[in-house]
């Protein structure tokens, strides 16, 4: 069922990019967002597709993955629910650097970069907003970026295991206890490791007590203990 404009708004002034928005400016731009949907592992865009449209997930998550030359796939980012992803495309039409994939049942709004640049035009406003919103997120993914240069692969894995955790419990999850729907894979790939490297850390921390692990899913038992493992 298609949301209000009301519901729309809400769900914006969740997102980074639109976060310092006025209730009237999101409005406005939830008043140009229209919603779809995608079927599990079904591509909402492929790299070098042209770009026109940007998208916040209402429900379900997605992937950017790329094709590394040797043949590996790599995945950059996992989106759900209030993720922005393909947000450049607010701005121009550049083609996309990344395939963006539903790996569950995906609903989004769609916000065609057309539209968006009308309302910039328009509103003067919402373009510097979006501008230091977009910068200050460029900021922390080059931060993210450097500390991963110098992170060991366990650290990486348990940082990615952070970032999971701190999804779910966005998305209701208790405090213990965090179910997390990934494969060792796809843990690997957010890590940037090979998957050997990235199992036998995982074998540590169940041993430890600290996850517990089933197929094409994990528990975090105790989050906190995770701290330990990042520096």
């Amino acid at each position: 069922m298609p949301a209000s404009v009301e519901d729309t708004a809400a769900l914006l002034a969740r997102v980074p990019a639109f976060e310092e928005l006025s209730p009237t400016e999101l409005s406005a731009v939830a008043a140009v967002a229209v919603p779809r949907s995608f079927d599990a592992g079904q591509a909402v865009f492929r790299e070098g597709d042209a770009s026109n449209t940007c998208y916040v997930v209402r429900s379900g998550r997605a992937r950017a993955v790329r094709d590394h030359p040797d043949g590996r796939q790599i995945t950059l980012a996992t989106f759900g629910s209030g993720d922005i992803f393909g947000e450049l495309a607010m701005f121009d039409d550049e083609l996309r650097s990344a395939t963006v994939e539903a790996t569950e049942q995906l609903d989004v709004l769609a916000i065609l970069g057309p539209d968006m640049r009308r309302l910039m035009h328009e509103h003067a406003d919402i373009a510097v907003k979006l501008a230091v919103a977009l910068v200050r997120r460029l900021r922390g993914t080059n931060e993210r970026l450097a500390r991963q240069s110098f992170q060991t692969v366990q650290s990486r894995v348990a940082a990615v295991l952070v970032q999971l955790v701190e999804e779910a419990r966005s998305a209701g999850a208790d405090e213990r206890d965090v179910p997390i729907t990934a494969t060792q894979a796809d843990l690997a790939k957010l890590a940037g490791s090979s998957r050997e490297s990235a199992s036998r850390f995982l074998a540590v921390l169940e041993r430890a007590g600290v996850i517990s692990q089933g197929r094409g899913r994990l528990t975090v038992h105790d989050p906190a203990a995770l701290d330990g493992y990042v520096y």
